[in-house]
């Protein structure tokens, strides 16, 4: 890897197109605990832009796109106050969000995706606010833009305050403006900013002198892979923790006992597509009985960095997912409400139970607790936090904590700019800590799934020599 050294070009910032007419927004029940938390990284790596189309004009059109965009996100363009009663809101004021033009023309990007390696910390050097807590968001841009310039690509990296959006509204905002960069004559979908939900709280949350930090060691050493799962894989993983829905049982087992595709002498056992064949049985058949994909793959994980970290039995590991709450509450919120609307779902199994039993069972572990994360629960979550205002705790003090992060659902590779889909997906280095795990889609769509993991080197050398865990794992192929 050549020296990892970005030259910053130029520096400005990037006003809204039109006034804003939004009128201030306080933080909720789903924003506020975000303050402790770094500013969201996530960026796409792109094949350079025709030859016609220099660098300097990649750097103007994305100016006045950028301009455009923060028109229908003055949220992003605004800054945070707090009033005298303590709540804290996005005044949009359109005080503009920065943007830096950035030049690393002696890297290449197979440099910088090299399968089977570490991720390069160069990547952080493509994101602004490097380590920014969010709670800064009163004097610092609650958003800012990097455009790298690559030997034989670009790298547009995204980096927006954590209290003001979550993941959702995070890649609408990015999809928007690559969209609007690619001359879209119409925007698909417009953020909702109304506040009249049920994660609007009078609640105060009081911050320590001087403002939050996070709540992990962000110097601790770590090492950071994609691991890619194809289709296939993830199929067959699902396949293993299906072995019984509503009470029938195929012959798939947890892989030890088989040839670790849930196969046995090649077949997998027909007694479940026989069930399922059944007139009656098609009718009865609940979809929330089935573990997901997603599920299946968070469980092997799970299984495997347990494993690696040689716990004691009676060791209780927690495996938190954070879940999209829109379409969990009744009557459901806008799909594209801008802010955060997540909550945190943890599940706990001692290291033991994770071992001995079979994977079907540590997914189900995760599967149940997902399935029942209704309008109940996450109204219950609320009155909970209300009563007991608090920051949001990340990392993994204990030594036996894995945090899933981002999604496979999210819209990542929809980042056209005008000439293709990108290349990759990377993100900085922020909110990062042994057990960071973040999901992304696969660049070939189809079910496929990159995982981002962040671990202490000896548990990624681990899992690293897992069988269990790197059969489901194979190569990507770039087109560059």
């Amino acid at each position: 890897m050549p020296s990892s050294s970005v030259t910053v070009i130029s520096k400005c910032i990037v006003y809204p197109e039109k006034k804003s007419t939004v009128s201030d927004l306080r933080l909720s029940v789903s924003d506020l605990p975000m303050l402790s938390c770094h500013y969201i990284q996530k960026g796409v790596l792109l094949t350079r832009p025709p030859p016609s189309f220099s660098f300097d004009d990649l750097v103007s059109s994305l100016r006045r796109s950028l301009s455009s965009t923060l028109s229908l996100f003055p949220a992003l363009a605004g800054r945070f106050s707090t009033s005298p009663a303590g709540h804290i809101y996005i005044v949009c004021n359109d005080a503009g969000v920065d943007f830096v033009a950035a030049s690393a023309k002696h890297i290449t990007v197979s440099d910088v995706l090299s399968p089977g390696k570490d991720v390069p910390l160069i990547f952080r050097e493509f994101f602004v606010f490097e380590r920014l807590v969010s709670y800064n968001g009163h004097h610092k841009p609650l958003a800012a833009v990097q455009v790298t310039e690559l030997d034989d690509g670009v790298f547009v990296g995204c980096t927006v305050n954590h209290s003001v959006t979550d993941g959702t509204s995070f890649w609408h905002f990015f999809n928007t403006f690559a969209d609007v960069t690619s001359g879209a004559c119409k925007i698909k979908h417009l953020p909702d900013f109304s506040r009249h939900t049920v994660f609007d709280s009078p609640a105060v949350l009081r911050v320590p002198p001087g403002g939050p930090r996070v709540t992990f060691d962000a110097d601790q050493p770590l090492r950071e892979r994609i691991f890619h799962f194809s289709r296939e894989a993830i199929s067959k993983l699902k396949q293993r923790t299906n072995n019984r829905v509503n009470g029938i049982e195929t012959a798939v087992n947890d892989g030890r006992k088989c040839n670790g595709n849930g196969e046995i002498n090649g077949k997998i056992t027909t007694v479940l597509e026989g069930f399922l064949k059944s007139d009656t049985n098609k009718k009865s058949y609940d979809r929330t009985a089935e573990i997901s994909s997603f599920q299946s793959l968070s469980a092997q994980l799970w299984r495997s960095v347990t494993r690696a970290r040689n716990l004691d039995p009676s060791k209780t590991t927690t495996f938190r997912m954070a879940v999209n709450c829109r379409h969990r509450l009744e009557p459901k919120m806008d799909p594209y409400y801008f802010g955060n609307a997540i909550q945190s779902i943890p599940t706990l199994a001692s290291a033991g139970d994770l071992l001995s039993k079979d994977l079907r069972w540590s997914a189900d572990q995760l599967h149940k607790n997902v399935v029942a994360h209704d309008d109940a629960t996450v109204r219950s979550g609320i009155d909970a936090w209300e009563s007991n205002p608090r920051l949001f705790p990340l990392g993994n003090p204990d030594g036996a904590s894995i945090t899933m992060g981002s999604s496979p659902r999210f819209p990542m590779y929809d980042n056209d700019f005008g000439w293709g889909k990108p290349l990759a997906v990377r993100s900085g280095g922020a909110n990062k800590f042994d057990g960071k795990i973040s999901a992304f889609p696969g660049r070939e769509g189809n079910g496929s799934v990159d995982l981002e993991v962040v671990l202490a080197p000896e548990t990624m050398a681990g899992i690293e020599n897992d069988p269990e865990f790197m059969q489901y794992v194979s190569e990507v192929t770039y087109d560059c």
